[in-house]
Parts: C-alpha cells; structure tokens; sequence
C-alpha cells in the first residue's frame, strides 16, 4: 500500500525533540500508527488493541514498561488507564531524554483523563484526522477540479480507499461502520439496541452542518433526550463529530446558544445519508456536506500551523449568520461557504453586516482582518475587500484590511 504523506509529520518530528511524549488521538484507521512508525523508524511499537497485552498493561504496568522499553509507540494506548501513572514515573526518572513515549488513542475522553491526570507537563497532544485534499493533491491522487472535489467528499479521508483505489467505496465504509464504530461504541457504552444507534448515526448525517437540537433527535431517533446527550458524547470521543460552538462574545446582540454538529469524514457522511458519487451533484443535501468538507479542511490547515485560534461560528437572532469564525488571538477571519464555481459579491452581504458589528464594539476587542467566500472557484480572487478562494487555500490566503 502506497504511503501518503501527511503535513503534519514535520510539526510531531518537531515536537519530538521538545517533549518527553506525544499523543496522537483520533478516529481509527485514519492513519495514525502507519505515520508514526514512518516518522519514528527506531522506536519500538506495541498495540494495546491486543487484549493480552492491554491486560498486563494494566495490571503489572511496572513489567509491561520493562518488557517495552523506551523509546516506544504504544498505540490505543487508552485501553490501559492505569499505566499513565508509571509512564509519568519513567518520564521523570529521564526527564531530560525527549520524545521518550509516543502514544496514540481512538477514544479521546478516555485518553485524555489520563493524559490530564498523569502527564500533564510532559506532553504535547495533536488531534489527527483523515486526509486532507491539499494531502491528496499534493500526492498527485486528484486535482482541485470538480471531479476532484466530488471524489474527495463521497470517499472521505480514510488513506486505505485513496492507497487502494481499486477498494469499494460502499463496501469500505460499510464495514467501517459495522466494525470499528460500533465496536467502540459497545467498549464505551451501554446501548441497548445497536438498530437504535444505527438510526441515531443516520439521523445525525442527515443534521450535519445545521444547528443541533436535541429534542428533534431524540424525537425522530426514538431514544430519550438524556441518551442523545450521552450518545452525542460517544460520537465526539471517538472523533466522528465535532459540535462546533457559537460565537460567545458581546455584540449587543441576541445570539444563539446551540452548537451546529458536523461529521469529520465527508465519506462516512455521505455513506450514511445513503448519498453515491454520481448522486452527489443533484443531492439536497450538497449544500451541508460542502460546508461538513469546508470545515474539515480549515481544522486540518490550522493543525497544520501549529493550532492556532479556535473556529466558532455566529448566528443572531436576525438571522444572521456567518458559516466560520477563525479568532486568531484578536484577530478574526469570517467565512462563508458556496458551493457555486462562480460565486458573486452579493453573497458576501452577511459577512460585510456582521464585521460592522465588531468593528461597532465598545471596548474594540477584535479586529476582522479577512472576509472569505470559500467555493469551488478555480482560482483566488478579490473584490470589493472580499478574498474569494478554494477551501485548499482558505487558511493560506490573507487580505488584509
């Protein structure tokens, strides 16, 4: 299987040299453990997705360390909570020694406990996700064109369907789904009924990129608000979902308090709305898995700067609304997404609206430094103050006003 370089590989190496560990959480089969033994050829490895070896781990960690020592890659490292206190132990015992235990993680609550508890200090945590489409361009798989982008959005990010593209989309994300989803979710939590959760997933494709609603969700799931909650909080520790908040700040302004939900992986999106490559052009739901993709690509880019900012995004009670806040310190960029090849300045009314809002602000706390429409254009352009771009160069472009 051919390797795809990942951006973030410079950024860990980097990282390596200044930490005694890292951890590496995100969903499974992203890639994870195939970058890291790339990056780090002479660290040793061992999975705890071996129940043996999760086992001892956990109860004789003091041996488990000794038969493994480092400098080592433990991945799923999460199956074995106990064993943070000993790898905090043999950190400080070397204190000096870097990149002594590289650790990776697909249930990130439970990892991060741990990591919080134990190793605080002593550790420099990146979220990881699938690939992305510069990952993908820059790889020579597909180009920034509209074939290009409707492969990216219907296969996803999971490197397998791109090393091997003779592999079954559909059958892939079936599995996936089947497998290494519900698995997890079972580790994790009690469900009574994985039919149930089945159409939970479903229900929650189908909201991705609006705004969440509980009541709605448990009332179309057949489940009870409470469990949409926890099962919420499933989704997001193994890194499917992310809810993106609203923005908080005082624009004298009623703003609206609900997150909107957004899956991680385009594929599995559309897999689960039951949407194929060649529906996904007449698709109703085109509109919100351009947006689910958008701000897939903007995470990326940012993690691949360092994680700068937090994104947000902003919604009034006058309907107002801007798809993406990037807050960079005070600085903002807002965000629209279109899925038009030719989008006009018309479109860019909203952002134009809402940055008179901040700059209206009384005491001045942030200063919108770029209004962005980010669509399929072809090529970066701007007019009238607006930066018009692709979602591969929407971090990278800067208009500075």
């Amino acid at each position: 299987m051919e390797f795809i370089e990942r951006k973030l590989g410079p950024l860990l190496q980097q990282t390596a040299k200044d930490f005694p560990a890292l951890v590496l959480a995100g969903p499974r089969q992203t890639g994870k453990t195939t970058l890291l033994q790339r990056l780090f050829p002479t660290h040793h490895y061992v999975t705890l997705d071996r129940p043996l070896l999760a086992e001892q781990a956990e109860n004789d960690p003091e041996a488990f360390l000794f038969q493994h020592p480092s400098p080592l890659i433990i991945d799923e490292v999460q199956y074995a909570p106990g064993l943070f206190r000993y790898l905090k132990i043999a950190i400080d015992q070397n204190r000096t020694a870097k990149g002594q235990y590289i650790l990776t993680g697909s249930q990130k609550f439970t990892l991060m406990k741990g990591v919080s508890e134990s190793l605080a200090g002593r550790v420099a945590v990146f979220d990881f996700e699938g690939l992305s489409g510069i990952e993908l361009i820059q790889a020579g798989l597909i180009q920034p064109d509209l074939a290009g982008i409707t492969a990216m959005l219907t296969r996803g990010g999971f490197p397998e369907l791109w090393s091997e593209p003779s592999r079954s989309v559909e059958r892939y994300l079936d599995s996936y789904i089947a497998t290494n989803l519900e698995r997890d979710v079972k580790q994790v939590l009690s469900v009574g009924s994985l039919r149930d959760f089945e159409r939970f997933l479903r229900a929650c494709a189908l909201r991705s990129a609006q705004q969440l609603n509980k009541s709605d969700l448990a009332r179309d799931v057949g489940i009870s608000v409470p469990t949409v909650g926890e099962w919420l909080s499933v989704l997001q520790a193994l890194g499917h979902i992310v809810l993106l908040e609203p923005w908080f700040g005082n624009l004298n302004k009623r703003l609206v308090k609900s997150p909107k939900l957004f899956f991680t992986d385009t594929g599995l999106l559309c897999r689960l709305c039951g949407i194929a490559a060649e529906q996904i052009l007449n698709s109703p739901q085109i509109g919100y898995v351009w947006e689910t993709f958008v701000f897939a690509e903007l995470r990326k880019q940012i993690a691949f700067a360092g994680g700068k900012g937090r994104i947000w995004y902003y919604r009034d009670q006058n309907q107002r609304e801007v798809d993406f806040i990037w807050e960079n310190g005070h600085e903002l960029t807002l965000y629209e997404c279109k899925w038009s090849s030719s989008p006009t300045i018309a479109e860019a009314r909203t952002l134009a609206a809402v940055q008179e809002l901040f700059e209206q602000t009384k005491p001045k706390l942030w200063h919108v430094v770029a209004q962005k429409i980010v669509s399929r254009a072809s090529e970066v352009f701007e007019s009238q103050g607006v930066t018009f771009c692709s979602p591969f160069d929407a971090l990278t472009t800067h208009h500075s006003k």
